[in-house]
């Protein structure tokens, strides 16, 4: 029978020393670290003295694993598979992440993992050995993407070069230890097929959504985290027409565009060490448009950069974006107050802006269980009396067969 304690003690001293000869011998390839972990694993003299040590510091029996090679195959593999996940993947989220049912990562310093799977947040029984082995974790994640988290600025958003987004959070701003959140994407990418059988629009909506994609209108796609807003943008994208230029501008790049062959993905920036250097999606917004784009799609709207978005509309460009609210309502109020950190103009001159740029607002619910909804479509009219009228698509939530 395992005892966790004394399997935590060897593994320790196992990844310091193949870690340690692995840096010697300048051994960075998989098959290289593999070779070795499985060297040193099956090496009597190696062992013994690992064992031997653990012996003398905790006083107890080791039973078991007394000597590993002993051990049932099936322990030595999944021994091996750790050490070799904490060495050149992710340690001990790695089968979280090859976990396809799972959607999201959450990491509460080193003692607490979560994850939510069909929709359910559950527990892991795993825990990192340390607080300085999560927070290595968190800078071999941000530094394989030139990005960078420390004391003095705590807080990150970074993506795996699987595509996974991750945002980190550090002391002192944590007050649970580091803090590692990992929003995790379909590997095979969905289809309108799958969000009409998954419910989460019928299939008279699907083709209303198509049309107004392919006729060039300008759609704000709006929910609250997770609710699948990336989702539906990425499925919607396939519908347009392949001549088109398309240009992506993003915080991090998630988005998938399958329809179009001319595509131009561009990503953030933020400031480095000397505070210089950050490029902002208001940055991208703007050149974007001299690169002769048909459509612009701008991952998500926060702040200033809803300005630049609309000027765009509004000089002929094409647009798809999302942002985060509880209603279209919600939507519209909220992009008249990030309009307004962009420009200093009447609040009737934003209305009449947003009115002419905007063709529809759609809006996705996510349920406590999980089952992502567009609750309705909202179709942007005229101005009138100082405020923006509008008119909710009816007749769109006909049987989906």
């Amino acid at each position: 029978m395992r005892d966790p304690s004394l399997e935590l003690k060897l593994y320790e001293k196992l990844l310091s020393l193949i870690r340690r000869r692995a840096l010697d011998a300048q051994i960075f390839t998989d098959n290289g670290i593999r070779e070795l972990i499985f060297n040193t694993i099956a090496s009597k003299i190696e062992v013994s003295a690992l064992l031997g040590g653990i012996k003398q510091e905790t006083g107890e029996e080791l039973g078991p694993w007394a000597d590993i090679r002993f051990l049932p195959l099936s322990e030595r593999r999944r021994m091996a598979h750790r050490l070799f996940n904490s060495i050149r993947r992710m340690d001990i989220l790695q089968p979280l992440l090859e976990d396809d049912a799972i959607t999201d990562i959450m990491v509460n310093g080193p003692d607490q993992i979560f994850y939510t799977r069909g929709g359910e947040m559950q527990k892991s029984p795993e825990r990192f050995e340390s607080c300085s082995r999560l927070e290595d974790l968190i800078q071999q994640i941000v530094g394989s993407v030139g990005r960078s988290v420390n004391e003095a600025s705590p807080i990150a958003d970074a993506r795996l070069s699987t595509g996974e987004r991750v945002n980190v959070v550090l002391p002192p701003v944590s007050l649970n230890g580091p803090l590692l959140s990992i929003r995790k994407f379909q590997r095979q990418p969905l289809t309108m097929e799958n969000l009409i059988e998954g419910g989460t629009l019928s299939r008279r909506m699907a083709e209303f959504l198509i049309d107004l994609i392919k006729n060039r209108k300008n759609l704000f796609i709006c929910g609250a985290t997770s609710s699948g807003k990336t989702t539906l943008l990425n499925v919607l994208c396939r519908y347009i027409p392949k001549n088109e230029r398309v240009i992506t501008i993003e915080d991090s790049a998630e988005l998938k565009v399958l329809g179009p062959e001319n595509v131009v993905s561009m990503e953030t920036r933020p400031s480095g060490p000397d505070g210089r250097g950050e490029i902002t999606i208001r940055d991208l917004i703007k050149t974007s448009l001299r690169m002769n784009p048909d459509r612009l799609i701008v991952g998500e709207v926060r702040g200033a950069e809803a300005f630049d978005m609309l000027s765009g509309m509004n000089t002929g460009h094409a647009c798809l974006s999302t942002g985060h609210a509880n209603s279209c309502k919600d939507m519209l109020r909220r992009l008249e107050s990030m309009v307004w950190m962009g420009a200093d103009i009447p609040l009737e001159a934003i209305r009449m802006q947003i009115a002419s740029a905007l063709d529809y607002l759609i809006f996705i619910s996510r349920n406590p269980g999980g089952y992502r909804k567009i609750e309705e479509i909202v179709k942007i009219e005229e101005l009138a009396e100082g405020s923006i009228r509008t008119r909710v698509i009816e007749g769109l939530e006909a049987d989906t067969t």
